[in-house]
């Protein structure tokens, strides 16, 4: 390093507190979502910035080719330093005031994911916090026991405790369902997948991290694991739990019209799928710290459902769930994989017991030992079209492989039948699903929650359909998409946003270009490898099927003028923190600029609900929504003034402006023993005059 300069994202920012262009320019593009990977980027982009002066997309490619990003597809990226020159020397103007919904606002989150100042979960800790590495197992089904932990303990200087499932203050059980938390905190004599937990050392950094897993005195009997649903479902199968003898935890169903005799006439196309688990991948491995703070537990950890993660938290350590607090760190990167609770539990749990902060960061390799996947599926399904290219009929038997451990299984269960046959009108269908028990690893929210898993079978069928008539395969999906007023496969009747017709009539000259040139490469082309163009269509409920989707916002307005949204919605990188304000900033009729910002933190903002599902702009959306709307009217009400006025807020003033003569009133004068914002509020009315 002799006569070298090492650099780092954080001394890009000059010294007056200006971004280098690569930062403005991510910033200005929507480089980065969740930001884990952004500071990597940033410094790849600057190094080609400062050592070239031609841009060109292979050149950036090749730039950026030692980063990860698991969000952006890195087009955004591209775009970024393509037009990172236009920063050079420029003054950055402010944000234009129209940032309402429908225009382009900067996210609110972006400086500091460029900047490297985001606080992820592992960036963070007490300075006085104790190492936890909790000790996983190597087989997929066994039964254990732990010897002499004393003993072992002081023979390990640094190692303060060990903790096992007879540690835990509360219930050694967690589960995302009320009546199915099935899952051990710390396995207790008995494991059913690689990976899971069975105890958790907690000491000195340097201490736990030099334990070797064969020197802890544990004796295993390891068993056969049932690997795969065919074996689950056998009739001699050895159970995974003793409550569910046939090792299927639930079952779907749903019936429309009646397939008896529909596959007699016209064309039938039969197949059957098999998927494996897939694993999230978010660059981000779990991490957190707890403390313990009175008769209160603190836990910061990722997570895409505080909320959820406070409810398992409490019933783990026997505590009522106003002693527990859950302030979530920026998240890199979920997509389903970090709504279970994970880290939390054993982290409180240690915390709780020792009195002392606890912290720890899972390895990439424990990452996915123990984080949910995608349920594995074998699906087996048939499809009927008469001659006019009109679907008749679908059936369906769909089995999931919901692993060890309930999880999400349910939803999977319950959300595929509802979604088997695509967005199309199908008279008659018959579905029926299973989540069913494996020693595999749990099964978990994944991105459609096992609805691609269907629509991939499904979709193939119809084009087999299409082939068999000789017609199109896009005027096959075209003739039979769903309509306005059209019922779904349950009898609902859709009368908002079916937009599918209109969204294929706006591909179809796309889809003519690419099919003729498609055509025209193979016609000239006698090598083995061909060009094929094809189509598909999906649709996805938001939210949680069958359940309801309660979602609450605040937003307060003080005495100093002080305007502050109270976001319990949790932004993994969809943008859902400059969602809601922009929002919420649209009902009440105010920039977003005039806001603050209070985020997730269980103790000051309500429960918005899980990030999943796609549900947060929609669900948590009218939430902010409703709160702007309600500031509102209550500010106009105040005034006395009709939802027509126009507000602004000045400092301590909030300015109404109607087109009649001007009066004014102030708030906290007639309302302050009442909760109310108590800020001056002055009503400006005409072209001409003044507020008092």
């Amino acid at each position: 390093m002799n006569g070298k300069q090492l650099l780092i994202v954080e001394d890009l920012v000059s010294n007056d507190g200006k971004l280098h262009p690569v930062q403005d320019a991510m910033v200005k593009f929507h480089g980065s979502q969740c930001g884990f990977c952004t500071p990597g980027f940033v410094m790849s982009l600057f190094s080609m910035f400062k050592n070239n002066k031609i841009y060109d997309g292979e050149l950036i490619k090749d730039s950026i080719s030692g980063n990860l990003c698991r969000c952006t597809g890195y087009r955004k990226i591209i775009d970024a330093v393509l037009n990172a020159h236009q920063f050079v020397g420029a003054n950055i103007t402010k944000a234009s005031e129209a940032s309402g919904v429908g225009t382009r606002l900067e996210r609110v989150d972006g400086q500091p994911k460029v900047t490297g100042n985001d606080k992820f979960a592992a960036d963070h800790a007490p300075t006085d916090a104790l190492w936890l590495r909790v000790i996983r197992s190597p087989y997929a089904r066994a039964t254990f026991k732990i010897n002499d932990i004393e003993a072992f303990i002081s023979s390990n200087p640094g190692v303060e405790t060990i903790l096992t499932a007879t540690d835990v203050p509360g219930e050694n059980s967690f589960g995302i369902y009320p009546d199915l938390k099935d899952q051990p905190v710390f396995a207790d004599g008995l494991v059913r997948y690689r990976g899971e937990a069975i105890l958790a050392v907690v000491g000195t950094k340097v201490a736990v991290n030099a334990l070797k897993f064969a020197d802890i005195p544990i004796d295993w009997k390891p068993q056969d694991p049932i690997s795969g649903v065919a074996a689950a479902l056998m009739d001699a199968s050895t159970v995974i739990h003793d409550n569910t003898p046939d090792n299927v935890l639930t079952r779907g169903r749903l019936r429309k019209g009646t397939v008896e005799g529909a596959f007699e006439d016209g064309a039938v196309a039969a197949g059957n799928l098999q998927t494996a688990f897939v694993e999230h991948a978010y660059i981000e491995p779990e991490a957190g710290f707890a403390k313990r703070v009175g008769n209160r537990i603190e836990i910061t950890a990722c997570t895409q459902a505080p909320y959820m993660d406070l409810d398992e938290c409490a019933r783990v350590l026997g505590l009522k769930k106003d002693a527990v607090r859950i302030i979530p760190s920026a998240c890199g990167g979920g997509f389903g994989g970090k709504l279970d609770a994970s880290i939390q539990l054993p982290l409180a749990v240690a915390a709780w017991r020792l009195n002392r902060p606890v912290r720890a960061i899972y390895t990439r390799i424990e990452s996915m030992a123990s984080s949910t996947k995608r349920h594995p599926a074998t699906i087996t399904a048939r499809a009927a079209a008469n001659g006019d290219g009109l679907l008749s009929a679908c059936e369906m038997q769909a089995d999931f492989d919901t692993g060890a451990y309930a999880s999400w299984g349910p939803t999977v269960a319950d959300r595929v039948p509802v979604h088997a046959t695509g967005p199309y009108l199908v008279p008659n269908i018959l579905v029926d699903s299973r989540s069913i028990y494996t020693n595999s690893p749990p099964s978990g929210a994944f991105r459609g929650f096992g609805v691609p898993q269907a629509a991939i079978l499904q979709e193939r069928l119809y084009d087999d359909l299409a082939e068999q008539l000789d017609l199109d395969p896009f005027e096959f999906r075209y003739r039979n998409a769903i309509r306005a007023g059209v019922p779904t496969a349950t009898g609902q009747i859709l009368t908002h946003s079916v937009g599918l017709v209109e969204c294929l009539d706006a591909l179809r000259p796309h889809w003519d270009k690419l099919r003729m040139d498609a055509n025209r490469q193979n016609a000239t082309n006698n090598a083995s490898r061909r060009r094929g163009v094809g189509v598909g269509c999906m649709w996805y409920g938001c939210g949680n099927t069958s359940m309801s989707n309660p979602s609450t916002m605040h937003v307060t307005l003080e005495r100093n003028g002080k305007l502050t949204l109270f976001s319990g919605a949790v932004d993994i990188g969809q943008g859902s923190n400059t969602v809601m304000l922009q929002i919420c900033a649209d009902a009440l009729g105010l920039s977003p600029a005039n806001f603050s910002l209070v985020l997730g933190d269980t103790d000051l903002t309500a429960d918005a609900g899980k990030t999943s599902a796609s549900r947060q702009t929609f669900v948590s959306g009218k939430a902010a929504f409703n709160a702007g709307r309600a500031m509102r009217a209550e500010i106009l009400r105040l005034a006395n003034s009709g939802d027509e006025a126009v507000l602004r807020l000045e400092g301590a003033h909030v300015i109404i402006e109607e087109a009649v003569s001007y009066t004014h009133l102030r708030a906290h004068e007639t309302r302050e023993d009442r909760g109310l914002p108590r800020v001056h509020v002055k009503k400006k009315r005409g072209g001409g005059g003044g507020g008092g």
